[in-house]
């Protein structure tokens, strides 16, 4: 199989479960994590059609922003944990960040924004499982940090991420993700520029899909397996 065929395999997966119940596939954006793969790889799926891509580690990240500098059609999602000391690469150089839970990462993303870049697009994480394990707040705490975050100039709040616990029955999948759908919805009443509900991997698409998702986040699908040795 090639990224060009897993990436339209994925495709029809996302039309089949859009379609299941009653959404355009269109209002549903294919992230493609290409986190630990070359950059032949991100170029193979370019020349898929691909545009957006998510990374987890800032330094390889940047490394591979700068490698496609000259594609001004690409867009770079911040989707792994961030710590303090690494902000400002992050501020510099993406276009979204998917792992907001915390006042002091969304100031110093704020404040480190480069003014002759748009405003950076920021999801806040919900640790909707409540894992140790995990990043991400409670949905007790959204309402604060939502406040927080949508007076900061220079980041625009678009909504929600969630990385539930690993879970193969398809209703306790939709579990977890009904709750981060009903918190969306709250959110859009009071922000006009929600949007963004980033829920959904590999192996519990068909179901964030079907509540509600409107990003979901694919890399073994595409890429196949990950390689972390160079990591």
């Amino acid at each position: 199989m090639t990224i060009q065929s897993n990436i339209s395999d994925v495709k029809a997966r996302i039309e089949r479960a859009a379609a299941e119940c009653h959404r355009s596939s269109q209002d549903i954006t294919l992230l493609a994590v290409s986190k630990t793969k070359p950059c032949d790889a991100i170029l193979a799926a370019i020349e898929a059609g691909q545009r957006q891509f998510g990374e987890n580690y800032v330094q390889e990240g940047v490394e591979k922003i700068q490698f496609f500098a000259d594609r001004q059609d690409l867009v770079w999602h911040f989707i792994g944990p961030l710590q303090s000391n690494k902000s400002r690469l992050v501020a510099e150089h993406f276009d979204w960040f998917h792992t907001l839970d915390r006042q002091k990462i969304a100031q110093r993303l704020n404040d480190q924004r480069p003014s002759t870049k748009a405003p950076l697009n920021v999801l806040i994480q919900i640790n909707i499982s409540d894992e140790n394990s995990k990043s991400g707040i409670k949905l007790e705490q959204l309402a604060d940090l939502a406040k927080q975050v949508s007076q900061m100039p220079n980041l625009v709040f678009r909504g929600l991420m969630t990385i539930p616990a690993p879970e193969t029955d398809y209703q306790r999948q939709c579990e977890a993700f009904r709750k981060m759908e009903q918190a969306y919805k709250q959110l859009q009443i009071h922000y006009p520029s929600v949007d963004t509900l980033s829920m959904g991997m590999t192996d519990d698409m068909t179901a964030a899909i079907h509540c509600g998702s409107t990003l979901v986040r694919i890399g073994t699908a595409i890429f196949g397996a990950r390689d972390y040795h160079n990591v």
